[in-house]
């Protein structure tokens, strides 16, 4: 029993002994209304498939990074500072509340019990602590109030436009205005209280409240008028608390817990790898039905917050291709929730045509660049849902017929061109010298060049400089010749599993042969595959299939003694390493560097580009959209190959941003790329957007050989080479 006089506050003042037994009552109901719906959730999870990944290993440091991630905002304040600010106060605020109540809790339900049980009953909510607990509560609910009031202000005075989407309805609204009202109510009750019992001194400490007692004093409120509303209030308040707890588990409050489970499951190298299939070809491997996903992509259904990030940095909706990565994720919540409520019949979950919860086109439209995922600040991995789409629609027959082409060249020439794959290495034919056999000599760097700069004229043009660049730095390189087929990347992420692990087998068995120390690719793409997702097939589980055209049983790179490289990155070394003479100044003209998507948030590799652009003198001018924000260029996801309506082209809205949104403006002369992809669809927007007399697409590769040879020469080259040999 607290004494009378203390510095304290009676919590249940005025609400009497049996207002008590039906406040506990009551919260009992809610509690177990929220028990139920989350039991609910967690067995609709725990019937979804297995995952690929392990997800809970190292669970403890999952939970630490986890807890980092979300109190530090950190992924929420990048792109949308206020945004970022406006989430930090609201989700702060929440918690210190949420723990007051809690500490609250703990000393009128289990502190003072306990004290009495041993015959002196006792309260720690007194003094010290509760001046202390009353200041902090008031300062945080303060902050919680702000961050809901400019949560209120973005969404319906500005209306900021990624608010608001398909699937924006009355739940969004009632759970912005229930925390507006509980942080508000929270301080009117606190406030008549005060003025109720007549301002107690020790008080002032809680000073929001204080204020507004002052306030409705000088509005006319009387204290014992105060006294009499009092009960009203705090029944108004405590009621609409408890109705929040119990709803939580059952609308857009449950992303409170189900983004935070999300973010402690996530997979760090989600989207750069994807998830193989059963080795038996009969097993599912798609999307037939809402069962056949599994526990962390319906997981990621229930996390997504519908903030829209996702969808504000789409290319493929900017551009106005029928994609908004936000609605894919939220269409199949919907439908299955629809399913398991019994309120809808089953129908196809993707198809070309006809009733399916999501279109193919829409899924023909994603670039696969991961952009959504990169923006996204719940961990939602929506291209590993994308994909398990795509292959239900490659089982299922329904691609686009360019894309079939590309399949049947692939299946017939070992490459996306259907080119003969011993006219393979003719883009060397114009060297002045020969490119080692891999095969049979011994070298150190095991080159894959790639479809597109061996088959593709423009592309070999880089190829041809890039070889320039490794003879002039006199290392031990060597390729495969006809040996080397199409990495696979991009039509795994199309749905063609089985292609790409055949691709695999046969390239793993290639790399066996010739054990380098180190693997370069020329394409972005070919590197992220090799780097990330070769070592994580199964092919022992493939080997003796009859489809499957290699022979190589085991697990190839384990343990990562291949190196494998972009070979900017190689390249990158041997500057540094002073091995191709460069003085730094060789050209004189800004240029501008576009970020690919497979090198940059695939892979985390922004610099090594970028130090080679400085290495040959030229003035780096960045676009607005630079590094993880970068702006896809179309050609990722299968991109290249299709022919899709699009209101801009994203090529061509990259060449404006160029020459109109960076630092130099129009006085950039040339685009520089290092991705293959990149290059051809910036050469196509460049001519569709006619910016052809304007701007320059070159690559890095290219940019290094003009600074070679506008160097010293033959001397500085001698001398790069005396100092690789020396080492």
């Amino acid at each position: 029993m607290v004494a009378e006089g203390a510095t304290t506050r009676p919590t249940f003042w005025r609400i009497g002994h049996l207002g008590e037994v039906v406040f506990y009552l009551l919260a009992a109901v809610a509690i177990a209304i929220f028990a139920y719906g989350l039991y609910r959730n967690v067995e609709r999870y725990t019937s979804g498939q297995e995952d690929w990944f392990d997800r809970l290993d190292d669970l403890p440091g999952r939970i630490v990074d986890a807890t980092r991630i979300v109190l530090s905002n950190r992924k929420l304040l990048d792109r949308d500072t206020a945004g970022g600010v406006m989430h930090a106060l609201i989700m702060w605020g929440f918690l210190t509340l949420l723990i007051g109540t809690t500490i609250l809790a703990i000393d009128m339900d289990i502190y003072q019990p306990a004290t009495a049980a041993l015959g002196a009953e006792q309260s720690f909510f007194v003094g010290d602590f509760y001046l202390s607990y009353s200041l902090v509560m008031d300062a945080m609910g303060l902050l919680f109030v702000v961050g809901v009031g400019v949560a209120l202000y973005r969404r319906y005075a500005a209306r900021e436009e990624r608010l608001w989407g398909k699937h924006t309805s009355l739940e969004d609204d009632l759970f912005i205005w229930a925390l507006f009202l509980l942080g508000v109510g929270g301080y009117l009750a606190e406030g008549i209280r005060i003025l109720g019992t007549g301002f107690p001194g020790f008080e002032t400490v809680s000073f929001v409240g204080w204020f507004l007692a002052e306030a409705l004093a000088v509005a006319g409120m009387s204290q014992s008028i105060a006294a009499a509303v009092y009960p009203a209030v705090w029944w108004s308040h405590a009621l609409l608390a408890l109705a929040f707890v119990a709803a939580v588990p059952y609308g857009k409050p449950f992303h409170m817990l189900s983004s935070y489970v999300n973010i402690v499951t996530r997979d760090e190298k989600a989207g750069a790898r994807l998830p193989g299939i059963p080795a038996d070809l009969d097993a599912d491997t798609g999307a037939e039905s809402v069962d056949d996903f599994t526990w962390k992509e319906l997981l990621d259904q229930d996390a997504c917050t519908k903030c829209g990030r996702c969808s504000s940095v789409c290319p493929a909706k900017e551009s106005g291709r029928p994609l908004d990565p936000r609605d894919v994720i939220l269409d199949l919540k919907q439908y299955r929730e629809a399913v398991d409520a019994g309120e809808r019949e089953e129908v196809d979950i993707v198809t070309d045509g006809g009733e399916s919860v999501i279109d193919a086109a829409t899924m023909e439209s994603c670039m696969a660049c991961m952009a959504c995922m990169d923006a996204c600040p719940v961990d939602i991995e929506h291209l590993k849902s994308f994909t398990r789409m795509n292959r239900q629609l490659t089982d299922t027959g329904q691609v686009d017929s360019n894309v079939q082409d590309t399949f049947d060249n692939i299946m017939a020439m070992g490459n996306t061109f259907g080119d003969p794959p011993d006219a393979r290495a003719d883009w060397a034919q114009e060297l002045e010298f020969d490119l080692a056999d891999a095969r049979e000599e011994d070298v150190e760097y095991l080159w894959y060049v790639g479809d597109y700069p061996s088959y593709d004229e423009r592309n070999k043009q880089v190829a041809r400089s890039l070889a320039k660049i490794l003879e002039h730095a006199d290392v031990e390189y060597g390729i495969l010749f006809e040996d080397e087929k199409y990495d696979g990347n991009d039509i795994r992420r199309l749905g063609e599993e089985f292609l790409y692990v055949d691709l695999a087998g046969h390239h793993v068995e290639c790399f066996e042969a010739v054990d380098p120390e180190k693997i370069i690719c020329t394409d972005p793409h070919s590197y992220n595959t090799f780097k990330n997702e070769y070592p994580e097939v199964e092919y022992e589980d493939f080997a003796d299939e009859p489809l499957m055209d290699f022979e190589f049983d085991g697990e190839w790179n384990a343990d990562g003694e291949t190196e494998v490289f972009h070979w900017t990155q190689a390249v990158e070394e041997l500057v540094s390493e002073d091995r191709l003479g460069l003085r730094g100044d060789e050209l004189d003209y800004t240029v501008t560097y576009h970020d690919p998507c497979h090198l940059g948030r695939y892979n985390d590799e922004y610099e090594a580009p970028r130090e080679l652009i400085r290495a040959t003198g030229a003035t780096l001018s960045e676009m607005p959209r630079n590094r993880s924000n970068s702006f896809c260029c179309g050609g990722g996801g299968g991109g290249l190959w299709m022919d899709i309506d699009e209101e801009t082209k994203p090529s061509e809205e990259r060449m404006r941003e160029a020459l109109e949104d960076t630092p130099a403006g129009s006085a950039v002369e040339k685009f520089v790329v290092a991705c293959p992809m990149c290059m051809t669809m910036y050469e196509d927007g460049m001519k569709t957007g006619g910016y052809e007399d304007d701007i320059e697409i070159v690559d890095v590769a290219e940019l290094l050989v003009e600074a070679l040879e506008a160097g010293p020469g033959v001397d500085a080259a001698g001398a790069g080479r005396a100092a690789g040999q020396a080492d």
